[in-house]
């Protein structure tokens, strides 16, 4: 399937964003990057969620947020889907032999840290043994499809970020967790796909 692309992330920026992100773009070219995985695997009843962590506090703009599994690319690290999984295996305990990664969706430009993400779609066959990295996640938030493709998951939320005071912002309500700005923009992406999969029309 094409892509929906930064159509869809848009449509989860607010305002202020979106001009933001057009007067960092040329900026691209110094980004750090990064990989994250968006995880799907079946539960123990095999119904399909996918994972969330909820970060760790410490100095830096992403701090006690909710995102995916992730981080910088190393030196050694081969290419950026291996970074993603890399990470992953380290946050979040599971190995990458245990991951089929599907493709990668839209990379996304993170102004506030100067970083140009790379996000990867991956799945496994059996229920993941989570094991999380302590320094680096607070809490695994394992996120039913179902909850996420619903209409209801979709909300706003009025807050201060390192560009703006008190703006609102579009929001997922996932598991009782508040989910915006690059995650939401990502995952906005991955559920236009997955509402556009034959079997779940």
């Amino acid at each position: 399937m094409e892509l929906p692309g930064e159509e869809y992330h848009l449509k989860m920026a607010p305002l202020e964003r979106i001009l933001e992100l057009k007067q960092q773009a040329k900026r691209k070219n110094s980004a750090k990057r990064a990989g994250v995985l968006a995880l799907f695997y079946p539960d123990a009843t095999e119904l399909t969620h996918f994972a969330l962590i909820l970060r760790n506090t410490y100095p830096g703009v992403h701090s006690a947020q909710v995102g995916f599994p992730g981080g910088r690319l190393e030196p050694d690290d081969p290419d950026l889907e291996f970074t993603a999984l890399r990470e992953t295996h380290e946050e979040v305990g599971v190995p990458k032999e245990r991951i089929e990664v599907i493709r990668a969706l839209t990379e996304i430009y993170i102004p506030p840290s100067n970083f140009l993400v790379s996000p990867f779609l991956g799945t496994t066959s059996t229920t993941p043994s989570f094991v999380l990295d302590p320094k680096e996640v607070v809490q695994l938030i394992e996120v039913p499809l179902q909850e996420f493709l619903m209409d209801s998951a979709l909300t706003e939320q009025t807050l201060s970020t390192s560009y703006a005071s008190r703006i609102t912002v579009p929001a997922f309500h996932l598991q009782g967790h508040v989910v915006w700005g690059a995650t939401a923009m990502m995952l906005n992406e991955i559920r236009e796909l997955l509402r556009n999969l034959p079997r779940l029309r």
